[in-house]
């Protein structure tokens, strides 16, 4: 690299082209790069179902404007003539599915725009019939939209609503392989989940739903029934999004001390309201109440265990308006058994509806209700409103700030930048790794070290790829090319480019990716550049994703696998002794990198393993006297 120069760069416009070949869609192409988790690298692959591609020959790369609009065949560009008149000048309405019950506001949009059919409670089988002759399907979570609904669609299906915020009823592989966007509504129901938290909240407090059964029941058991009071009391709240900062509000008012984790959260957002955002483990040990808003996640799947109830305050008690998952049922039973955990209040479980015999819903000192947190009249009907806009809007050819899966990319664009787009979702989950807990990210700076003319790179894809790498990891947010940028906003994350000219071929697109974090604390100090922000840069070679830099130590290292850091004192016998203790424990290493900057002093060894270690190994391996710090990231 003979020369850098850096400049200001401008992602170009979107573009619409056209082509005359008769290949498949490259919907499952784009999917690869917005939904796969990157593990392994991803091939570029043009595939499209047998029964839709049999019958569009000719296809067209789609603007973000037109995405959601169903792809034609030049076929059917021909006018149709029927009795001397053109068809295809006559406006016909979208036909219009929901699937089940929806508040009438919303129901009035629809009919505005379109022709809405309300069938509720369809088996699969009537499903899927009715689905070819339907632009659009609205469900909430009862309706299973499964890939078999989408072939049976064979093409027409152009956009799936979902009522409420989670989308796992909704295989949104098979909808991006179809050209079918979905959007869901994940606002309308925020004041209705925090107010059933607070009054959760406080009947537990007060043994409302025991003193209610026991009256019924015909005692009258004062002394029995005595609680405890909200006021001075710590709140804290894991997940400080849209509902668990309303929790926090409301919980002031009633005279709480509240304090919140969440990695994303901005400090002033939080001061605004007088929360303090403290780490996880200082928000549950110190806190009287504990509130979950977190999403679920692989990162918070029960976190909430046996290990995380050692350690919080004597007689806390726990609220779960959030999801079922994030806490390990049988470890919190065995927790309310041994006086650890007080009480528990609980609107979700990992399976709903629980087993009759739940020994946790059972228990008498657990207050629970059957997934309530949306059900006002209030909520019902924003919710209804919210995806009846959201799903005329892509009908109309727009796409919605909520919408979950992605538009088209012409497939040169795929094809080229395709070892690029791993790359960038691989170095955004690093960096998010090493920010110390408690740290809230605020600021990112991406930068693309290429040999090219600012407009023949489009980097939206990349940036989008950043943002999901380093949102995902520790949210439910589901990132692509659409919403990426505003998910960023929405998450106070400030995604900033630039560009560096450097000397090299402008044959491939980009020499090298480099992701900052600005203004947070780091988990790996050596992670950490002169100018004081987390700092990895990576690049492609033959193909594959690199690691290349850390900090101010350049390593090389073949973003594969898991990936351990370790800083040390450059001395003979350091790579055998992590080596022995890997070995140990059986676990395979695929590569080894060393790199230094002063002979003899301190090195980076990047050390690629194909399993993950488990903690005594880890801890062995930060025992060893030259290792000064390390730390274990998945990739």
């Amino acid at each position: 690299m003979a020369s850098s120069t850096t400049k200001p760069f401008v992602t170009p416009p979107f573009t619409t082209t056209t082509s005359s070949s008769s290949q498949p869609s490259t919907r499952s192409s784009l999917l690869s790069f917005l939904h796969n988790t990157t593990s392994t690298p991803i091939s570029l692959k043009l595939s499209h179902s047998h029964s839709f591609s049999n019958s569009h020959s000719s296809l067209r790369s789609l603007s973000i404007k037109n995405a959601t609009k169903t792809i034609e065949s030049a076929e059917t560009s021909s006018v149709s003539k029927v009795g001397g008149q053109d068809t295809n000048s006559r406006e016909t309405k979208p036909t219009i599915l929901v699937s089940e019950k929806l508040g009438e506001a919303g129901l009035e949009l629809l009919r505005n725009y379109g022709d809405v059919d309300c069938s509720y409670d369809l088996p699969q089988e009537d499903l899927c019939k009715k689905i070819a002759s339907c632009d659009a399907l609205i469900v909430r979570s009862g309706t299973k939209v499964t890939r078999q609904v989408f072939e049976a669609a064979k093409g027409k299906l152009k956009v799936v609503g979902r009522a409420g915020v989670g989308i796992d009823n909704v295989d949104l592989q098979a909808a991006t392989e179809f050209g079918c966007l979905v959007v869901n509504a994940p606002t309308a129901n925020t004041v209705a989940a925090a107010e059933h938290g607070i009054a959760l909240l406080a009947s537990m407090a007060r043994n409302v739903a025991q003193a209610d059964a026991s009256m019924k029941a015909g005692q009258w058991q004062r002394n029995k029934y005595v609680g405890v009071s909200l006021v001075g009391k710590t709140l804290a709240v894991m997940g400080f999004g849209k509902v668990g900062s309303e929790v926090a509000r409301r919980a002031k008012g009633l005279g709480m001390q509240v304090i919140a984790h969440d990695p994303y959260a901005p400090a002033d957002r939080a001061r605004a309201i007088g929360v303090e955002l403290v780490s996880f483990d200082q928000a549950i040990s110190t806190a009287d109440f504990i509130s979950l808003h977190m999403p679920l996640t692989p990162t918070t799947k029960k976190v909430f265990n046996d290990e995380t109830f050692s350690k919080v305050k004597k007689g806390v008690r726990i609220v779960n308006v959030a999801r079922g998952g994030v806490i390990d049922e049988d470890a919190l039973v065995r927790a309310l058994d041994s006086g650890k955990v007080a009480q528990a209040a609980l609107d979700v479980f990992t399976e709903e509806p629980p087993a009759k015999d739940s020994k946790l819903v059972q228990h008498e000192r657990v207050t629970v209700t059957p997934h309530l947190g949306a059900s006002t009249k209030e909520a019902q009907e924003g919710v209804a409103i919210e995806i009846a806009e959201a799903v005329v809007g892509a009908l109309q050819g727009e796409l919605a700030a909520t919408a979950v899966n992605a538009p088209m990319v012409p497939a040169e664009v795929l094809s080229e930048l395709a070892p690029y787009v791993v790359l960038a979702e691989k170095l955004g989950r690093l960096a998010v790794q090493l920010v110390a807990g408690g740290s809230g990210i605020k600021s990112a700076k991406v930068v693309y070290r290429s040999a090219r003319d600012p407009d023949d790179l489009d980097t939206r894809l990349l940036r989008a790829m950043i943002t999901k790498g380093i949102i995902e990891p520790i949210s439910d947010s589901f990132i692509n090319l659409v919403n990426a940028d505003f998910t960023a906003k929405q998450k106070g994350l400030r995604i900033s480019e630039e560009r560096a000219v450097v000397d090299t071929s402008p044959e491939f697109p980009l020499f090298s990716i480099q992701v900052q974090l600005s203004n947070v604390d780091s988990k790996f100090g050596s992670a950490v550049s002169e100018g004081g922000d987390i700092s990895i840069e990576g690049r492609v070679k033959y193909g594959i994703p690199h690691l290349t830099r850390v900090g101010s130590f350049s390593v090389d290292v073949s973003l594969e696998g898991n990936l351990i850091l370790c800083r040390q004192v450059d001395r003979p016998g350091m790579i055998g002794q992590v080596g022995n203790i890997l070995a140990e424990q059986n676990i395979n290493i695929s590569f080894m990198s060393v790199g230094r900057t002063i002979r003899r002093k301190n090195a980076i060894m990047a050390i690629g393993v194909d399993e993950e270690p488990n903690e005594e190994s880890l801890k062995r391996i930060g025992e060893v006297p030259a290792i000064e710090e390390f730390v274990f990231l998945k990739l």
